[in-house]
């Protein structure tokens, strides 16, 4: 079955934290929401990268969405992880429900509908939300292995963490609710 976490839970509702050496690019200094993590494997949302490449009001023209509010142009497009990248995520406070919401922790959700996007568009749906596109994905036993390579850290989620701070500060935010600076870790397994 192998580690889940340092006290054998699964780490769903937890945000992993990038060590400094992590070696794969698109994880390098990450932030991620685990949304689901069980014995088949883990999902989840990395929320401090912002795609740069589109915007919310051009998401939302893709797919044929209205955009009357105009408070839709500050709504940023979230890099959530390597898989399905065409597929989108709202990850959000719980004030926003229907059918296909997935409730994850106390406080927050994920809704990968299109009616959450037309809520939104209409300046209404959840209050705090991060859209994402795409998703970070292991299969059975590969996080708790890169956990144990020394690849990620794991800490508490909080409300302010997930929405209130900004993403270029997320990470060392991370780490300093851990108690450490991320320069004091080394990248390999077993020195400090």
């Amino acid at each position: 079955m192998g580690v889940r976490g340092d006290t054998g839970e699964y780490l769903g509702g937890k945000l992993l934290i990038a060590m400094p050496g992590m070696r794969d690019p698109r994880f390098s200094q990450s932030v991620v929401y685990v949304c689901a993590h069980n014995e088949d494997g883990a999902m989840g949302l990395v929320i401090n990268r912002v795609i740069d490449s589109i915007t919310f009001p051009e998401l939302l023209e893709q797919l044929g969405i209205a955009r009357p509010a105009p408070t839709i142009q500050d709504i940023q497009v979230h890099f959530g992880g390597p898989v399905e990248s065409s597929r989108g995520f709202v990850l959000h406070s719980t004030d926003f429900s229907n059918e296909a919401t997935l409730h994850v922790d106390t406080g927050v959700s994920v809704t990968a509908t299109v009616d959450i996007l037309e809520q939104i568009a209409l300046g209404e749906g959840p209050e705090n939300r991060i859209l994402a596109l795409g998703y970070a994905g292991w299969r059975s036993g590969q996080l708790e292995n890169e956990i144990l390579a020394n690849g990620w850290l794991h800490l508490d989620a909080d409300a302010d963490l997930l929405f209130d701070i900004d993403c270029e500060d997320k990470w060392e935010q991370a780490f300093t609710k851990l108690g450490f600076a991320p320069e004091l870790l080394s990248g390999e397994a077993g020195h400090a």
